[in-house]
């Protein structure tokens, strides 16, 4: 019998204010749940994939039934490119067909896509709906469920086209790592990783020491890694909801060249996990040559120098162990650099990164040097 290792951890945000629970078996308790965090419902829309619906998606709509409460599958196409506002526009309809008001719940059960997708279409039916989220990928597990930010892409770019809207509550439950294919479970370690590296110099050293146990997804190293990292973005998300102050901005580490290989290598092509792996890299590079640019006096560019590379050699030998992709796909500079530019970090024609300058310490920084943005994507 396994051991109940729940760990909840609380969002506050005011009026918006919600639980992460972290669990083995929490989806055979979404009834209990959903009636916790959206009193009064009776009906609710799952919205899932077509890998997961046999999954996780259909036994909980029927544990849902079971309660007497209207329950409505529906399932689209598995994928990035789902994120559209094709899809987004078919589900408008469906919902609306189907009778759903104000006062229904849309689930999300499913990875980062659908989160997004459903969280998008819960903000703006009927001028917004309640939204839960049961993530069953790593990565939604840890960054994409927590924090609210949900939307859609367009040709020109990743999530150009979104809101804010808190979940009601996130459920994980830790079961669903069991059936996450070995690409999909690396990738949601990219996004672990990172957090490590802007936030945490200990639990940076943790997946260090732990990454035999990662790769045979242990239950107990994975409930401390999800817990951990959903404490961090909870974290940030109570200091900086809505991208303010700029806090928030830190957990865009390595994801505006990560934007930019999704979106010439054609949405899906490249997971958003590997192309932030790849990305934190290529950001780290650009640290060292901002640094060694910059009008510091040399003993302290040489000691801050020193410091990332460092940090580029351990962030580089953890990726590589745990099998996430680490080489940068060859693409046009003028069209990395179009897509920079459109990118919704960019202000005032300048592109803005996040750039480490040791484990667990990250500054934002604008940067217009286009050559060494380019330059820093191959090599340090």
């Amino acid at each position: 019998m396994m051991e109940n290792t729940e760990k909840i951890i609380p969002v506050h945000l005011n009026q918006n204010s919600y639980d992460i629970y972290v669990g083995t078996g929490n989806l055979t308790k979404i009834a209990e749940y959903l009636e916790n965090c959206c009193p009064g419902y009776k009906h609710v829309a799952i919205i899932t994939d077509e890998n997961v619906e046999p999954l996780y998606g259909i036994p909980a709509g029927e544990i849902l039934s079971q309660t007497g409460r209207e329950v409505d599958i529906c399932v689209v196409p598995a994928g990035e490119e789902s994120k559209s506002v094709e899809m987004t526009h078919l589900l408008w309809q469906q919902l609306t067909e189907n009778g759903l008001d104000r006062k229904s719940v849309i689930l999300a059960v499913g990875g980062g896509v659908v989160g997004d997708l459903a969280g998008f279409v819960a903000a703006t039916l009927f001028r917004g709906l309640r939204f839960v989220q049961v993530p069953t990928t790593l990565l939604a597990h840890v960054d994409s469920s927590v924090g609210g930010k949900v939307g859609i892409n367009i040709p020109q770019g990743k999530n150009l086209v979104g809101a804010f809207l808190q979940p009601q509550g996130v459920f994980i439950d830790l079961h669903t790592l069991k059936t996450l294919d070995a690409r999909q479970f690396q990738a949601g370690m990219a996004e672990v990783v990172k957090y490590g590296v802007i936030l945490d110099a200990e639990f940076f050293a943790f997946l260090e020491n732990n990454t035999e146990k990662i790769n045979a997804r242990d239950n107990s190293v994975m409930t401390s890694i999800i817990t951990r990292c959903c404490e961090i973005k909870a974290q940030i998300v109570q200091h900086d909801e809505r991208e303010t102050t700029g806090e928030r901005a830190l957990l865009n580490f390595g994801h505006t060249y990560a934007h930019v290989i999704e979106t010439l290598c054609g949405f899906g092509t490249i997971l958003h996990g590997e192309a932030v792996g790849m990305g934190m890299l290529a950001a780290t590079r650009l640290a060292v040559r901002i640094t060694q640019k910059s009008s510091l006096p040399a003993s302290q560019k040489h000691e801050i120098t020193s410091d990332i590379l460092s940090l580029y050699h351990r962030l580089e030998n953890l990726l590589k162990k745990l099998h996430i992709p680490t080489e940068f796909p060859i693409l046009e500079s003028e069209k990395i650099l179009h897509v920079m530019l459109h990118d919704k970090k960019t202000l005032n024609g300048k592109c803005r990164f996040i750039l480490p300058q040791k484990i667990g310490s990250c500054s934002f920084q604008t940067v217009d040097d286009t050559d060494t943005i380019i330059a820093a994507i191959y090599s340090l």
